[in-house]
């Protein structure tokens, strides 16, 4: 019984050493809605007072704005430089480097676009993962 709860620990601890290695494919092309502008979500999730942090620490995030929060409680951002008639960028040769990646053709985590986006993920079968 006790070798049982050993084993079990041992193997919890385990669990946390694991890397998870899974790559989602980003297929499509710029249909120039603007919608990536409008829902903006950060790699990690920042609290309110986190994130005023991170524009004070990092001026490029300034031109951000926290919109609102999705059923999670996740905060999600809106750019205050994107035009509302045209849907493009007011300050597109000093927009910042995420934005000129967007969107990054692999990702680790899994993401949605959003919709109407000419952009959408390529979704593995779990028989894909097994080759």
């Amino acid at each position: 019984m006790i070798t049982d709860f050993i084993k079990s620990c041992y193997y919890e601890i385990l669990s946390y050493f694991v890397i998870e290695k899974q790559e989602y494919k980003i297929k499509g092309e710029c249909k120039k809605c603007g919608k990536c502008c409008e829902t903006i979500y950060a790699a990690y999730n920042y609290s309110e007072s986190e994130f005023r942090i991170m524009q004070k620490i990092f001026p490029i995030y300034k031109r951000f704005y926290i919109k609102g929060k999705d059923e999670d409680g996740n905060c999600f951002f809106g750019c205050k430089y994107k035009d509302k008639e045209t849907n493009l960028c007011v300050e597109y040769g000093k927009r910042p480097i995420m934005c000129r990646r967007y969107p990054q053709k692999k990702l680790s985590f899994y993401a949605q676009m959003p919709e109407g986006c000419g952009y959408y993920i390529e979704k593995k079968k779990f028989k894909d993962y097994l080759k």
